[in-house]
């Protein structure tokens, strides 16, 4: 789908990327995935030493590195500096970068559980419990979550799925402006909490009660030809591609790069799949790219 017209300007893709989000949330992984794509990572910079860095960094460009991109990654040991964060982002506009923050969340019972499996406490637990750490934490980052161009929830995601799904946001210099990813999802195991927009499948027949259709999933062939065959499912595509078209148009003009359209169904195994694969396919354009993600796939 084309989203506007070719003469539209669009604003330079993000090339000073700042990472933060909550405490076991992946900023570590973030960071690696970064590298990986040529990224230059400062780990645990304080925000009021971003401007110096952009100061820096501008200087390393004149003197020839044209194509260096730097990430931040800022935690809540900075916490001290978190209300200036905006203004520090905003200062390295002034050197010629294209500011950027990214914000890494998961839900509480996936905190609670990644600090068990390593026996850490959190940082802000003092003598509370590790929930009252997470909680003080998420109060405290809710401005910035709130502030973030990127909102990734990596509650159900293991480390190589996030790598995975960070990758199409972080590790492209070119092409499309926009990317849009779109997640399968079973709303037994929660909405996900980055989804832009959230599609509810549960309203096609579910092939989970027919025999041969059960063991195989949304991307078996047998499968989506018999979700897409019910009625109501082509003219919900449709409508789903119409309706993102003034959204994605919207998104290119103010600059928006990455979002999230979920698709749901029970246990996310056949009908959210399968639509997701398909709106995967309608939602390209020149401006656009999407990639898929099934977050609940195999888990059952």
């Amino acid at each position: 789908m084309v989203a506007d017209d070719d003469t539209t300007e669009r604003p330079a893709r993000a090339d000073f990327l700042v990472v933060t989000g909550m405490s076991g949330a992946g900023r570590s992984t973030a960071a690696n995935v970064l590298e990986d794509h040529g990224w230059y990572v400062v780990d645990n910079l304080p925000p009021q030493l971003i401007p110096a860095m952009g100061v820096l960094a501008s200087r390393a460009r004149e003197e020839g590195a044209a194509d260096l991109r730097i990430a931040a990654v800022v935690d809540v040991r900075a916490r001290p500096f978190t209300g200036e964060l905006r203004d520090h982002i905003a200062s390295v506009r002034e050197h010629g970068w294209h500011p950027q923050l990214m914000f890494l969340d998961a839900t509480d019972e996936a905190l609670v559980r990644r600090f068990e499996s390593v026996r850490r406490p959190h940082p802000l637990q003092r003598d509370g419990r590790l929930l009252d750490g997470i909680q003080t934490e998420r109060e405290l980052l809710r401005d910035l979550r709130a502030d973030a161009h990127v909102v990734i929830d990596t509650s159900g995601l293991n480390v190589h799925q996030l790598a995975r799904k960070l990758t199409p946001i972080v590790g492209v210099t070119g092409g499309p402006s926009l990317r849009l990813a779109v997640m399968s999802f079973g709303f037994k195991y929660g909405v996900p909490l980055d989804a832009d927009f959230v599609l509810d499948m549960r309203f096609l027949p579910n092939p989970f009660w027919v025999p041969e259709l059960r063991p195989l999933t949304g991307v078996d062939a047998p499968v989506a030809e018999y979700v897409m065959a019910q009625e109501g499912a082509g003219s919900f595509v449709d409508r789903t591609v119409a309706l993102m078209e003034p959204v994605t148009a919207g998104y290119l003009r103010e600059g928006r790069r990455y979002a999230t359209v979920a698709v749901g169904c029970t246990g996310g195994k056949h009908r959210s799949v399968a639509v997701a694969e398909a709106l995967s396919r309608r939602l390209v354009g020149d401006d656009i790219a999407t990639f898929v993600v099934h977050r609940d796939l195999g888990r059952e």
